[in-house]
Order: C-alpha cells, then sequence, then structure tokens
C-alpha cells in the first residue's frame, strides 16, 4: 500500500496546529506541520510528534473494562454497559439524581465529540453536581469577562500581528503556545513583533521560556498580582492617563470605579508586589502612551486568592489605555460556530447568573453551572445523606490534577458506584467500577468548538479521520449517546444513532419551530457532532444560512477545503458583542468592589518567607503525555527549581534531594538550582505523581515524579470563582536526611 498523507487538527494542546500524517497500512510513517494551514502556518511542537506515540501506546485502552474482584478485565460493550445498569441506576432509583457527580477533563475541550454530546449526558443525567477541569485554572477568566461583558466566553486575546508592545502578566506561552488564547508559534509570532520594533515585557516569579525572549522581564511575588494591577489602575486615573476612546459611550461604573481605587497608590502596592513603585509607574505610562498595547494575563493570574480580581483588572487596564477591542490591542475572536456572543440580539442580554446553588459540605457556589473540583471529596464523605454516592468521570484525572489528591482517592474508594470514559487506566479511573474507552484522536474527526473562541485569527478548519475505527469500537459521542440513554431509564441497549437523531431534531425545534422538518431535510446526511458542526455553522456569522446567503460557509465547503478557511484578523466587536442587560461594559461590578475588602486585609500581612508556584513544560502539560515515549524522553522535568541564595539558606546543590513540606505532607524532590527564580520562590511542576497502585501506564511509572498538588490544601479557594488556589502558597524546605542503611556482614 503507498504512503498516503492525511490532515489533522492536533487536540493535545490549545494552539490546535494544523498537522500532514503520513502513514501507511495503518502506521504512522511521520507527522509534521501542515506549511498550507491559515492558522497554524506549518508550526510543529513535540505533542504533534507524540500523537503517533498515542495511537500505538500498548497501555491506551480499547475495549470496556470491568473491575471483577479488585481487577480489571476486558469485556464487550454489551456487557460494560449492562454492568453500569446494575450499578449506576439503583443508586439513582433510591438516592436521586443529586446522589451523582460528573466531572470532566481538559480533553473534553479537545475532542468535539465529546465537547458536545457530553452537554446532553448532563442534561439527561439531571444532577448539581457538576465538576471540571476549569476550577483548577480558569474559572476566574469566566466569571470576570461573564460580569463584565454578559458572558462567560467572551474572552478578549492579544492581537499579536497589530500590537507595538505586548505585557505578558503570569502566563508562558513560550510553553504552551497560548492559553484562553490560541496561538501556535508564538515564538515566530514574537520574533515578528520585535522586529517591527515593538517589545514585550514578561512579569512573572521566574524568568521563563517567555520572560527570555522577551525585551524586560520583572520578578513578581506570588500572589502580588492584584497589588500590582491596582497600582496601574491608581496611576492611570491618578496621572490623567484614562483615555476611554469610544468605549467611553458603553461603559458603566467609570467613576465608581475612579473612586474605589484611590488607596491603592504604587507606593502601596509596591512591598507587596515586589515590583518598584516608579516601574508600575512606568508600566502604566507605557501602556497609555503606545499607540497599539495590550496586557495578556493567563494562569498565573487565575491560581491564587484573587484570581477574579486579577482577571478583571487586566481587562480594566486595557479598556482605561484604550486598547480593549482595538487592533494591536485586546481583541474578541469571532467563531464561525458554537459562540454565544455571535447568537441572539447583540448589544444586550440577561447576563450570566452566578450561586444559583451551593454545595452540600459548604456554601461554596456554582459558577458557570460548575462547582470547585477541589471539592468533590467533601461532597462524597461530609454532605451527609445528600451527599454523592456515584461518579461518571470523562477524559480526567483529577486525582493527579487537583489539590489534596490523596483524599479524593479515599473518597473514590467509598462511592457505591463510578464509571470512567478514558482512554487509560490512571491513578482516578483505577477506582472505577467501568471504564469506557475513548478512540486514538486519529480515529476520530474535529472540529474546534472551543478553541476557535480565543483563536489568533479567525480561521474555519475541519479534519476527517486519518484511520477507521477498529471493528467493534463505538465512536466517543455514540458512546456518550448510549450512557444518555441508559441514564434516561431507556435501559442499556439502546441506538445510539437514533437518540442522535431524536435529541437532534428537539434542539432544533426549540429554535426552528414549524421550519424544523426542512432544516433536518437540510442536515440529512449527517450524524453526530458533524451535524452538530452544520447546523452551527450554516446558522452562524459566516455561514449560508441554509440558503439565504449563497456564499455563505457550509460544512461541505469547510471539507472541501483541505486546509480549512482563512477568515481573516480580528475586528472591532463592540457593543455587538455585549450581552449585560445593561447593553453595556460593567467595569465596576459590585461582588468585585465588595471583595476588595480582602486586598485591604491582605496588604497588612506579611508575605510568606518561602512561596510555592507552578510550572508548565511544552511536553508535559497534561500528565497522561508522561506515558508517550516522543514526550518522555530526555531529562527530568520534575524538578524543584530554588534560587541559588535559597538553596546555600537550605544547604542544598543541584541534584541533591530535597524534603518540601506543605498541608501536612512532603515530598522528596531533586533540586535545581536556577537564577531564573525569584529568591524566596521555588517552583515544582504539574501533573506529576504515577507511583500508585493500580494505575496502568508503565512508562510514565518508571519516571513517576512527585505530586505537586498534595501540597495544596484543597479547601483554598478564590471565593468569587471557586477556583484553587496553587500559587503562592506556604512551604517549607529542607535538605532531604535519608535513612542510614548498613551493609550486611
Amino acid at each position: 500500500m503507498a504512503v498516503e498523507t492525511s490532515y489533522r487538527i492536533c487536540p493535545l494542546c490549545e494552539a490546535c496546529c494544523g498537522l500532514e500524517i503520513a502513514h501507511e497500512d495503518g502506521k504512522v510513517v511521520s507527522v509534521r506541520g501542515a506549511e498550507n494551514d491559515p492558522f497554524s502556518q506549518g508550526y510543529i511542537c513535540p505533542k504533534g510528534v507524540a500523537l503517533a506515540d498515542l495511537h500505538d501506546d500498548p497501555d491506551r485502552l480499547r475495549t470496556p473494562m470491568i473491575k471483577r474482584n479488585g481487577r480489571f478485565e476486558e469485556s464487550t460493550w454489551d456487557e460494560a454497559f449492562a454492568e453500569i445498569e446494575r450499578g449506576l441506576m439503583p443508586v439513582i432509583a433510591k438516592h436521586g439524581r443529586e446522589a451523582v457527580g460528573a466531572v470532566l477533563g481538559n480533553p473534553v475541550s479537545h475532542r468535539y465529540g465529546i465537547s458536545l454530546f457530553s452537554q446532553r449526558l448532563l442534561r439527561a443525567l439531571g444532577t448539581p453536581n457538576i465538576f471540571s477541569a476549569s476550577t483548577v485554572d480558569q474559572m476566574p477568566k469566566h466569571r470576570a469577562v461573564g460580569e463584565m461583558f454578559g458572558n462567560w466566553m467572551s474572552i478578549a486575546v492579544p492581537d499579536i500581528t497589530r500590537t507595538e508592545l505586548l505585557v505578558i502578566l503570569g502566563a508562558n506561552p513560550m510553553a504552551s503556545n497560548g492559553s484562553l488564547w490560541t496561538v501556535p508559534d508564538f515564538r515566530g509570532k514574537a520574533r515578528a513583533l520585535k522586529a517591527r520594533g515593538g517589545r514585550i515585557i514578561t512579569i512573572d516569579p521566574r524568568r521563563t521560556e517567555t520572560a527570555k525572549i522577551s525585551d524586560e522581564h520583572l520578578f513578581i511575588r506570588p500572589g502580588g498580582d492584584v497589588f500590582l494591577l491596582l497600582g496601574l489602575v491608581h496611576t492611570l486615573f491618578a496621572e490623567g492617563l484614562v483615555k476611554t476612546g469610544r468605549l467611553g459611550q458603553h461603559l458603566n461604573g467609570l467613576e465608581e470605579l475612579h473612586a474605589d481605587v484611590a488607596p491603592y497608590d504604587a507606593e502601596r502596592m509596591a512591598p507587596r508586589c515586589g515590583i518598584p513603585a516608579a516601574d508600575i509607574r512606568r508600566l502604566a505610562h507605557d501602556l497609555a502612551k503606545t499607540e497599539r498595547a495590550a496586557l495578556y494575563g493567563r494562569i498565573g493570574t487565575c491560581v491564587q486568592e484573587f484570581g477574579t480580581l486579577n482577571s478583571w483588572l487586566i481587562d480594566v487596564v486595557n479598556i482605561l489605555t484604550g486598547h480593549m477591542d482595538e487592533p494591536g490591542g485586546m481583541m474578541f475572536p469571532k467563531a464561525a460556530a458554537f459562540a454565544a456572543n455571535t447568537k441572539g440580539a447583540p448589544g444586550s442580554g440577561r447576563g450570566v447568573k452566578v450561586g444559583r446553588r451551593t454545595m452540600k459540605s459548604a456554601p461554596v457556589p456554582e459558577i458557570m453551572s460548575e462547582f470547585p473540583v477541589s471539592a468533590i471529596a467533601d461532597e462524597i464523605t461530609q454532605a451527609g445523606d445528600h451527599g454523592i454516592r456515584a461518579m461518571i468521570s470523562v477524559a480526567t484525572n483529577p486525582v493527579l490534577s487537583s489539590p489534596n489528591g490523596e483524599k479524593l482517592s479515599r473518597a473514590l474508594e467509598t462511592l457505591d458506584f463510578m464509571v470512567s470514559l478514558d482512554i487509560y487506566i490512571n491513578e482516578t479511573t483505577r477506582h472505577a467500577n467501568v471504564i469506557l474507552p475513548g478512540t486514538s484522536p486519529l480515529e476520530d474527526s474535529h472540529w474546534d468548538v472551543l478553541f476557535n473562541q480565543f483563536a489568533w485569527r479567525n480561521t474555519a478548519r475541519y479534519s476527517p479521520a486519518t484511520f477507521p475505527l477498529q471493528e467493534g469500537q463505538l465512536t466517543e459521542w455514540q458512546t456518550i449517546m448510549r450512557l444518555t440513554g441508559l441514564v434516561q431509564g431507556r435501559g442499556p441497549n439502546v441506538d445510539p444513532e437514533a437518540l442522535d437523531d431524536e435529541m437532534t431534531r428537539a434542539e432544533v425545534e426549540k429554535l426552528a419551530g414549524p421550519m424544523t422538518d426542512q432544516l433536518m431535510g437540510m442536515v440529512a446526511g449527517l450524524r453526530g457532532p458533524d451535524r452538530l458542526v452544520e447546523l452551527e455553522l450554516r446558522s452562524g456569522p459566516y455561514g449560508d444560512g441554509f440558503g439565504r446567503k449563497p456564499d455563505g460557509l457550509t460544512l461541505a465547503k469547510v471539507k472541501a477545503e483541505r486546509y480549512g478557511i482563512d477568515l481573516g484578523l480580528h475586528e472591532p466587536r463592540i457593543p455587538e458583542i455585549l450581552r449585560t442587560p445593561s447593553g453595556r461594559i460593567e467595569l465596576a461590578p459590585a461582588d468585585f468592589i465588595a471583595d476588595l475588602a480582602r486586598v485591604d486585609a491582605a496588604l497588612d500581612q506579611p508575605a510568606g518567607d518561602l512561596v510555592l508556584i507552578g510550572r508548565r513544560d511544552v511536553r508535559t502539560n497534561n500528565s497522561w503525555m508522561h506515558n508517550l515515549p516522543t514526550l518522555a524522553k530526555g531529562p527530568n522535568r520534575c524538578k524543584l527549581l530554588v534560587h541559588p541564595a535559597d538553596a546555600a539558606r537550605y544547604g542544598l546543590g543541584n541534584g541533591a534531594l530535597a524534603e518540601i513540606s506543605g498541608n501536612g505532607t512532603s515530598l522528596l524532590v531533586p533540586v535545581e538550582v536556577s537564577e531564573d527564580m525569584m529568591p524566596g520562590v521555588v517552583s515544582l511542576p504539574h501533573g506529576w505523581g504515577h507511583d500508585q497502585d493500580g494505575a496502568g501506564q508503565g512508562l510514565a511509572a518508571r519516571n513517576p515524579g512527585v505530586n505537586v498538588n498534595a501540597l495544596i490544601p484543597e479547601g483554598t479557594r478564590d471565593p468569587l470563582s471557586g477556583n484553587s488556589v496553587l500559587n503562592g502558597v506556604a512551604i517549607s524546605l529542607r535538605a532531604a536526611v535519608l535513612p542510614i542503611v548498613e551493609a550486611a556482614e
């Protein structure tokens, strides 16, 4: 058989690069960047190459697994669903639907079948107990933009190809290729920015990969972002630098904001953020006086106690300096499909609702219909008769990825029943009674449902499956449809395609009414997620309106263009994008202003002597990637980075073993002494700790590393969003004292 080449959108991180997969006789020959892709333009990182490893990984599940007598055994699909009916439905019958919890992981956002159809499962399940990875690292951003612009997903991104000054706060796009900013080949775009005379300033407690290619790097105390941002906003008002431009007529709360930031001058803020007052004022002037500038903040600004205030104030700074919704500043993408801010009447809406429910175990409100993933253990063990008794996990591993995973692991063992949809037996799914396998990314077609909404430019791209499914395998959407039918009470043998037809028709009927038959006829040749993409695309901002705009997009037109269709750079979208009840940008939401009282209290508290931050590596941003040879090779990446002064203080040297303690837990980890660290700050990467019995990832277990989240108290959260506090956590450190092993006589 001759070598064939297929186009594939990479689903392994937010960059969503277009790839060329060369394959022969069912085997991958090579993976390279697709030069003609209008979005990624030939870029590829090591994760894209590792798609072949993932497809061929012998540890990847290919059949359903049922736990019998404490051990997983392969089963048929019919046996697996019969077992789920036997174990799950009695829990619902006895305790009600709220006795079931559902937790969704990061890969859900990268697989359109799971992303679209899991929402149907959750609606059918009818439980309030929904958790996701969003509450580990991004919920503050959703809460902030929801209050300000009226929609959870209206997140502005840097217009990097036109900006003259890019200020990066608590983000490392050199490693992530963007986070809530889909920007493949950040290095290349940064190089082009500097070649045209632009500048990049990075503010971070570590001299990151991004900081090293920047024109300037400023150290900041972990958790100090809110003090820096308030100092910037105060300076803008106090020194007459505010220029709201055309957005001025669309703002609510400008005067209130001015009054409320009056106490936070740069001199007062400087000691708590670790940046001199003169630098705070200079930064404010640079942002205000540069014609095209953008302030971008990400994970580092979210995973701390003032995460929501940080996310809010970043957008406030961009608005006050005239750089929000302007070319070269922060702009709102216009996705071709699935973006709520392209639907309905433009310019106003119902806004967002928070706190419609609270958890049973603690007065923690839901945000975006989710509770904090760090609260699952307490909702199982501390909620009494109303606690969670069964769990459905979808493509997630919170035992590693959320704080105090050992507590969660113990709690999962007490459940009456657990079912997981996953490609691995991992530290979380090892607790399941049944595991339903997902597919290889190369056996799945793809459309970016979420990341087009954060993209550096607008495109419409689709990639077909590279390889056919193995005989008897279900697609992920078919698996979820069958599980949906089961929890609806229809038994374990629901026809997933028939149920998809029924549910899609009901969804269309809500919107189209008497036009339902006509619309369903126009998409009759499609099933599953492709049909949902077609419905969204044709009714979207670039769509053909089901024939009303003949030049508009359809899925067939996108498929006909192998590498997709370029829809161009972003254009201003305010006021069209607004969905607030007032039809204006809410610059001073009441909850955010009230939360400034916590800032006042924190100003009187001394900074921690030694604090912990996480970090990300381009090869290891998800725990399961540690099982792929292409990504796992090379030096040990699970090391504790320590500044030389701190290393000397604690008697540590390069390669020494340190004992790091927090949350009642101690970990032993090798040290790397590094000038890249801010004194008083140490860094340990996220997603390691593959040393637990029963997990089935052999390569990862050979270099397990340690789980940084074991050091994090699970109850410490940003109160406005419920997001876990992972950075700026106080820890203790010492040289490890190893037991002396006496030689045998």
